[in-house]
């Protein structure tokens, strides 16, 4: 679950920096992603 949470945001972070060139704004969508995925993932895998 914590390893596809961080998966998402590194994708998320890389497709962003791709996008836009800006390292921060990618490592803010990074973290964003990742953290709106976290719960989710926990929801739908369980304990």
């Amino acid at each position: 679950m914590l390893v596809g949470a961080g998966f998402i945001a590194l994708i998320i972070g890389g497709l962003t920096y791709l996008s836009t060139g800006n390292a921060a704004g990618a490592v803010l969508a990074g973290l964003m992603a990742g953290g709106a995925s976290a719960p989710v993932l926990h929801k739908h895998v369980g304990p």
